[in-house]
C-alpha cells in the first residue's frame, strides 16, 4: 500500500516515514524543505519537493495514487503562534484546508493527521483523556482543534476517515540512529538542553521554579519519537480494518519535571549545562500528564521507549556529533 506523508522530512515526521517503511509499506515524502532536512529521507522512499500552500502541488501529488495520507506540516511554537496568529491561521488551517480538497479530489479517504494535547489547554483533571475539556490557551493549540473539527465534517460530508493523534510532548530521536538531522530553532525543552550540551548555545531558560510541583518546575509528559511514529502505522491499520475516525491522546502517563530532565542530562552527556531560572511563561499550566488508555484498548498502542534515559541519550546521540 502507498502513504504519502506531508511534512515528512520534519523532525517527526521523518520517524513517522521510517515507520511505515519498516511496516512494508512505499512510502513518499511530500515537503517544502522549509524546516525539513534532505538528510531526513530516505533512500527507500520516494520524494516530491511541493507546498501545501500551492494546490497544483497537492493534487499533482496525489494523482500518483495513494491509500493514505499522514499530515504532519504545520508551524509549531505556541509562543510565536501569539504574535503572530495570521501565519499559523494560514499555514495551518488553510494549509490543511488545501490539502483535506485535493484528498477530496483525488478519492484518497484516509488521513492520519497530527494534532496535539495543546487543544486541551490548561488541565481540569489529571491525567488528560481525549473526554477532556477543549479549550487551547495558545493560537497553536487552537490551530489544531480547528482542524480536528473540520476533520469531523469532512468525514460527515465527504466520508473521509481520519486519526487525529494528540502528541503531548514529543522527543527522543530514532533508537537505531537512523535519523540524524536536528531542528531547527527548537523551542522544546529536551533540544534546547542538548544544544547547550553540545555548545550551541551557552545556557537555557527554566521558565519558573516555584510551581506547585514536586521541585517547583513544571511536570510535562515526554514521549518519544519512536513510540509516536507508531502509533500513526497503529492507527491507519484501524481505520483500515474498522472504517472509522478516531482520535487519541498519546503520552508516556509519567511526569517529569524540568529541573529532573535538566539533572539527567547532566548526567548522561556528562556536561554542565548551564541554566538560569526565568519568569514562568504564560499560559503554562504546572502539570500536564496524558491517559493513553484509549490508544492502548483501541489500537495496541503503549509508550516503550518513553523512559527519560532513553529520551536523553538518543537525543545526545545526535547532538554530540
Amino acid at each position: 500500500m502507498k502513504i504519502l506523508v506531508i511534512g515528512g522530512a520534519g523532525y517527526i515526521g521523518s520517524h513517522v516515514a521510517r515507520a511505515f517503511l519498516d511496516s512494508g509499506y512505499s512510502v513518499t515524502v511530500f515537503d517544502n524543505l522549509a524546516t525539513g532536512a534532505r538528510e531526513n529521507l530516505f533512500e527507500e522512499a520516494q520524494f516530491i519537493h511541493g507546498d501545501i500552500m500551492q494546490p497544483d502541488h497537492l493534487r499533482k501529488a496525489m494523482a500518483h495514487g495513494f491509500d493514505a495520507c499522514v499530515h504532519l506540516a504545520a508551524l509549531k511554537a505556541a509562543g510565536q503562534s501569539m504574535t503572530d496568529p495570521g501565519s499559523y491561521a494560514t499555514a495551518n488551517i488553510c494549509g490543511t484546508v488545501n490539502i483535506l480538497n485535493a484528498l477530496v479530489e483525488a478519492g484518497i479517504q484516509t488521513l492520519i493527521f497530527s494534532s496535539s494535547a495543546a487543544v486541551f489547554g490548561s488541565p481540569s483533571f489529571l491525567p488528560i483523556d481525549e473526554d477532556h475539556p477543549k479549550n487551547p490557551e495558545n493560537f497553536y493549540g487552537f490551530t489544531k482543534l480547528e482542524i480536528e473539527r473540520l476533520l469531523a465534517w469532512y468525514d460527515r460530508l465527504k466520508g473521509l476517515k481520519y486519526g487525529a493523534i494528540r502528541y503531548f510532548n514529543a522527543a527522543g530521536y530514532d533508537v537505531a540512529g537512523r535519523i540524524t538531522g536536528r531542528e531547527q530553532n527548537p523551542e522544546n525543552l529536551l533540544p534546547v538542553v542538548m544544544e547547550v550540551a553540545a555548545g550551541i548555545r551557552p545556557r537555557l531558560s527554566i521558565f519558573g521554579d516555584d510551581y506547585p510541583t514536586r521541585d517547583g518546575s513544571c511536570i510535562r509528559d515526554y514521549v518519544h519519537v519512536n513510540d509516536l511514529a507508531r502509533a500513526h502505522v497503529l492507527a491507519f491499520e484501524y481505520i483500515l480494518k474498522q472504517k472509522r475516525s478516531l482520535e487519541l491522546n498519546l503520552g508516556s502517563e509519567r511526569g517529569v519535571t524540568v529541573l529532573e530532565m535538566i539533572k539527567k542530562a547532566r548526567e548522561i552527556t556528562g556536561q554542565p549545562i548551564a541554566a538560569d531560572i526565568a519568569p514562568r511563561r504564560p499560559g503554562d499550566p504546572a502539570e500536564l500528564v496524558a491517559s493513553s488508555a484509549k490508544a492502548l484498548r483501541l489500537i495496541g498502542w503503549k509508550a516503550e521507549h518513553s523512559d527519560v534515559d532513553t529520551l536523553i541519550s538518543s537525543t545526545w546521540s545526535v547532538y554530540k556529533k
